[in-house]
């Protein structure tokens, strides 16, 4: 036995150093007593394992009057890379997120239910006539998850962070946003990806959009009932005008690789594009569109507008069709309730739009013909009946001053504190469009660094996505580590002039890509006479220009 133990005792000693590592008396001592601080409320504090790598980490949950319940993954001691991270959200939010994969890489993270459990309260269902919760979920749940988090990194760590990040997409590009623009003192660096800035903008236009797909008992459907069962089995037409749009627009880059890199310098008329594929008066089938579904497209393509001409929101991209039928179309492969009427917009005018809130969310969304009963002592309220020129008359702008992160002065967080600031959007993501981030930043250069794109790239840069959807996904490069390059940037100065991001199909690289600063777009520079070849869309092929 002995000498079975002498052979052994290496392997034992690496098992018994990185167990001791991993929960060390003091660690576990350390991070329990985060329980007794007297001016956090703490609910929990103890160690777990993390399921990325593994490793110990200290655990904490907590609460913030009222209702802001949030949580923190500090890393043991000896594993803390020495930053903070505050972890952004994605829809409605109401759930506590994990990040194991940068707990592993060494950051302490926190991240919040912005206010409200979606068990009970689910979709926009919580804001219904509580402004505290709207105020909790519009800015205040992250600004004080992040007081709340750093206090826990002083008492665990004994001192403060040497950085502190925020890091997400969606929902957290917009939490991102809202944090440069009123707690510029939180973060030295922001990663914002797609961001919903333009709150109720976007879920103003979202509701439009599918009362223009929904309308005159879904005439203008894209998705085209072939058998007569009263389901739409078929995509063929949104297959067909993407096919349209890629003879238009794809070549426009000089690689013909199935994606629209320029989706605002292509010219496409639908009614001219599409003149060889209408269905001849009175028939309809699933290889040519009728004049319904060509108003739909021009309508998606166009974006919505009140009576005044005001425009509400931009239009969807050329490039972008695919991503259609997931988000807007009914048909029998989404049980006929596309993911932005049954997730993020059938009930958003319900709660989160007027000051006022005008009733109960409808028993079925995707029931167009159901009846609000609004004279109930709880009223109801439906989306198919809500009117686009509300947007602009003055009921909704306290919605707007609280959920909305759309102001270009960010002089205090870009000028004052030095901060930097990495903005990433898909070009074919159609929940939150491309243009309006375009848009913004071009205001915010103008604004912030009085017109001077230079100036401006020094602090904060803007990187399109071709292909990419909503986030992630789409037939374009669309996978990238989003903090190193804003950490390099942040603590080493290296400019992140452009990112490569990578494209998999079945776990293999089949397209590499540089992300360029915008305005700067990638055009192929390789082998003459082998832009289309597959085997050359790699990111040295391409220069940013």
């Amino acid at each position: 036995m002995k000498k079975l133990i002498a052979l052994c005792s290496p392997l034992l000693f690496i098992l018994f150093t990185n167990t001791a590592a991993a929960q060390s008396a003091s660690d576990i001592a350390a991070c329990e007593n985060l329980l007794d601080l007297r001016n956090l409320t703490i609910t929990r504090a103890g160690i777990r394992e993390n399921q990325q790598d593994g490793s110990s980490y200290c655990y904490v949950r907590g609460i913030i009057s009222p209702a802001i319940h949030f949580h923190a993954q500090l890393p043991l001691p000896q594993n803390w890379n020495g930053r903070f991270l505050q972890w952004g959200d994605g829809g409605k939010d109401g759930d506590l997120d994990f990040a194991d994969h940068r707990v592993a890489e060494g950051y302490a993270v926190t991240n919040s239910n912005m206010g409200h459990d979606n068990g009970v309260e689910p979709g926009a269902s919580f804001a219904f006539n509580n402004r505290q919760a709207e105020i909790d979920f519009g800015y205040r749940a992250v600004h004080l998850t992040v007081v709340a988090g750093k206090r826990l990194v002083r008492e665990f760590y004994g001192r403060t962070q040497d950085y502190a990040y925020f890091e997400g997409c969606s929902q957290g590009g917009r939490q991102g946003f809202m944090s440069a623009q009123r707690f510029p003192g939180d973060f030295d660096g922001i990663v914002a990806g797609a961001p919903a800035f333009n709150y109720q903008g976007l879920n103003a236009a979202g509701t439009w959009n599918l009362q223009r797909v929904f309308r005159d008992n879904l005439a203008g459907n894209l998705a085209v009932d072939t058998n007569r069962d009263g389901k739409p089995d078929s995509l063929k037409l949104v297959n067909l005008l993407h096919e349209k749009v890629l003879q238009a627009c794809d070549a426009n880059d000089g690689v013909r690789d199935g994606v629209v890199s320029d989706p605002l310098s292509c010219n496409f008329d639908p009614s001219l594009q599409l003149a060889d594929v209408m269905c001849p008066a009175g028939s309809s089938s699933d290889s040519c569109f009728t004049s319904a579904q060509l108003q739909t497209i021009q309508d998606l393509y166009s974006g919505p507008s009140d009576d005044q001409g005001r425009q509400v929101y931009p239009g969807k991209m050329l490039g972008s069709e695919l991503r259609w039928p997931g988000y807007y179309i009914p048909w029998e492969g989404n049980n006929m309730g596309p993911s932005k009427l049954t997730g993020v917009a059938g009930d958003h005018m319900n709660y989160l739009f007027y000051e006022e809130d005008p009733g109960m969310a409808v028993p079925d969304v995707r029931d167009i013909n159901y009846q609000a009963n609004t004279t109930a002592v709880i009223p109801e309220f439906h989306w198919i009946d809500w009117d686009i020129n509300d947007f602009f008359s003055g009921k909704g702008d306290l919605m707007k001053s609280i959920t909305d992160a759309n102001d270009p002065d960010l002089s205090r967080f870009l000028i004052d504190e030095g901060g930097k600031m990495l903005i990433y959007h898909g070009l074919v993501d159609t929940l939150i469009v491309a243009t309006d981030t375009i848009n913004y930043y071009n205001d915010m250069v103008n604004t912030t660094f009085d017109g001077s794109m230079s100036t401006a790239q020094e602090s904060v840069r803007l990187h399109l996505a071709p292909g990419m959807g909503h986030c992630s996904g789409g037939n374009g490069p669309d996978t990238w580590d989003k903090l190193v390059p804003l950490v390099d940037w942040v603590e080493n100065g290296v400019v992140p002039d452009r990112i490569t991001a990578t494209h998999s199909s079945n776990g293999q690289v089949d397209n590499e890509r540089p992300l360029c600063t915008y305005p700067q777009q990638a055009r192929y520079i390789g082998p003459a006479g082998g832009a289309d070849n597959p085997a050359n869309w790699r990111a040295e092929n391409f220069r940013c220009e």
